[in-house]
């Protein structure tokens, strides 16, 4: 949207919740625009990778390419589901784009590289490299967000999501500090 109005707002709005960082999906046309009000503001955006059926951000790489002549502020929220769908390696990813990673979805799927469609699990029970994404974030010293997604069809979402959260803790509490 280059409008300057809608998007003035949407940063007033920004500051006005207390939030550092919004994450969302910007059209790269208007990327100048933003980065105006990224300056103005003093926030920080992170754009989402949405994966191979995304024409414009399926993968951290399009986002990135979007985003690098740009302020620093401007950076990646890097969705590790998608991301891997779109055929990108996410523990690569959060390496490659660390100085501009400032969101992360962390969630696990069943789903292979190039598939249009998500299949959503528990954490550490699909294909994600749960592990080595957790020890790239700490080797980069990452600060940023590490936002949970259980989007698992069906039953309870809450114990789904208790059962990823205590997967992650284990995990974290195994790698060597």
């Amino acid at each position: 949207n280059n409008d300057q109005a809608k998007v003035r707002k949407a940063f007033a709005n920004v500051r006005a919740d207390g939030m550092v960082t919004r994450v969302c999906k910007r059209e790269p046309a208007p990327l100048p625009l933003v980065e105006k009000f990224v300056r103005e503001f003093d926030q920080k955006i992170a754009i989402h990778n949405h994966g191979p059926e995304d024409k414009v951000y399926p993968s951290p790489a399009s986002v990135w390419a979007a985003i690098e002549p740009f302020d620093q502020r401007i950076g990646l929220c890097l969705d590790v589901g998608h991301a891997m769908r779109a055929g990108a390696d996410p523990v690569a990813a959060v390496g490659q784009y660390a100085s501009r990673l400032y969101d992360l979805h962390l969630k696990d799927s069943l789903a292979i590289p190039g598939a249009t469609a998500d299949i959503p699990v528990e954490i550490g029970t699909g294909r994600i490299d749960i592990r080595g994404i957790l020890r790239a974030l700490l080797a980069v010293k990452y600060s940023g967000v590490v936002a949970f997604e259980y989007e698992k069809p069906g039953g309870n979402p809450v114990t789904g999501l208790a059962e990823s959260v205590g997967y992650v803790r284990g995990m974290l509490a195994a790698l060597p500090s």
